[in-house]
């Protein structure tokens, strides 16, 4: 057990939407009461929430303490950043810090971190012996943001002149569970599946990126001749299917010497040996891009700001990106901002290289919410 035994759980304060939590009161249930003492935690000291997802009052039925001061808290934990006053000399942290990339926003924060000799155990960083990360939001981001996007995919394709199925969605905080939100989701399936969308706006196809379960998707193989296909035949007014596809990094890149097969583990440990693809093999077909992937800057952009320029001038039916990562500059070089869940949306021209908070317009709807909304992760 780091520091003294007693844990502290801290008040979220970096955005009002932040009503997640890094213990459940089913979490300090067992840390208090299983094995005897075992596990070496003695008290946990909960700094009083009304936004909390789980209520002051289930923390104290489990035996914790309601309390703004965590002075004897050995190891403090939250969800994202603390306030400064909260970083207090000589104890451990547990958050994530959005530090490790050099996030110049949050460099005062690891300087007080620092000053104050306290340990800070971010998030991101914890792996397993196999190299992968043990703490992620994975899916319930993924399906919170997707939702998001659905909802404002409908309100762009109404600005567009297009009416779509995906104007009935809410965003994804107005759902109870998620399991209201997938029937929710399912209903525009069934709709599109009955009614048709506008040929006008398909073939749909969604790009994903990063690792997932793709048993639910077409393989790329499959995928891009139906695309062209689709846009070299439009013969009905009304289109009855959405597709979709995850590509892999082979998708994105290839070796610069075109006598080499590309090799996962090569392109993973020398990048510098690969060029990027993606934007001409997959992006000049696809009309919505969710990024799930993980990157650094060693590794070539899934899209800069030139290609995207170019594809539009070509004509690329896109006209989103879903940023699930939320990373800024990251992979995708024009989602440069993060929205919020009650405004989860700005557009992007790239031909005046302009940005606007909404919808209506010329160029791409991008969301990049770094928030998720608490109900669908619940249920965990």
């Amino acid at each position: 057990m780091i520091g003294n035994g007693v844990v502290g759980i801290l008040s979220e304060s970096t955005n009002k939407w932040e009503r997640r939590v890094p213990l459940t009161p089913s979490h300090c249930a067992r840390l208090l009461h299983s094995g005897k003492g075992e596990i070496g935690v003695t008290r946990i000291i909960v700094q009083p929430s009304t936004k909390r997802i789980h209520h002051d009052a289930l923390y104290e039925d489990v035996g914790c303490e309601i309390s703004d001061d965590l002075s004897e808290c050995g190891l403090i934990l939250g969800i994202k950043q603390p306030k400064m006053e909260m970083i207090l000399p000589d104890r451990a942290y547990a958050f994530f810090s959005h530090t490790h990339k050099v996030q110049k926003e949050n460099m005062p924060l690891l300087d007080k971190i620092l000053a104050e000799r306290a340990s800070l155990f971010d998030y991101e960083l914890i792996v397993g012996d196999n190299g992968k990360r043990l703490l992620a939001f994975g899916k319930f981001a993924g399906r919170a943001g997707l939702i998001d996007f659905l909802r404002g995919l409908g309100q762009r394709y109404l600005n567009l002149g297009f009416s779509t199925p995906f104007l009935s969605l809410g965003a994804s905080y107005m759902y109870t569970s998620l399991a209201a939100a997938k029937a929710a989701v399912i209903s525009v399936g069934e709709e599109i599946a009955t009614f048709g969308l506008p040929s006008g706006i398909c073939p749909l196809l969604f790009v994903f990126t990063g690792s997932g379960n793709d048993q639910f998707w077409f393989s790329l193989a499959e995928i891009l001749p139906m695309a062209k296909d689709s846009q070299s035949a439009r013969t009905s007014k009304r289109v009855f299917q959405v597709y979709g596809c995850v590509v892999t990094p082979q998708d994105m890149v290839e070796p610069k010497d075109p006598t080499k097969p590309f090799d996962k583990a090569d392109y993973y440990a020398h990048p510098e040996h690969y060029s990027p693809i993606f934007h001409e093999k997959i992006a000049p077909y696809a009309s919505v891009i969710v990024n799930c992937m993980y990157w650094e800057k060693r590794f070539p952009r899934l899209l800069t700001t030139k290609q995207l320029q170019e594809l539009m001038r070509k004509g690329c039916p896109l006209v989103g990106i879903s940023d699930i990562t939320c990373d800024i500059g990251g992979s995708i070089e024009f989602v440069n901002q993060s929205a919020s869940i009650d405004s989860p949306f700005f557009r992007y021209d790239p031909f005046t290289d302009s940005y606007n908070q909404d919808t209506d317009g010329n160029g791409l709807i991008c969301l990049a919410v770094d928030i998720l909304p608490t109900e669908f992760a619940k249920e965990v």
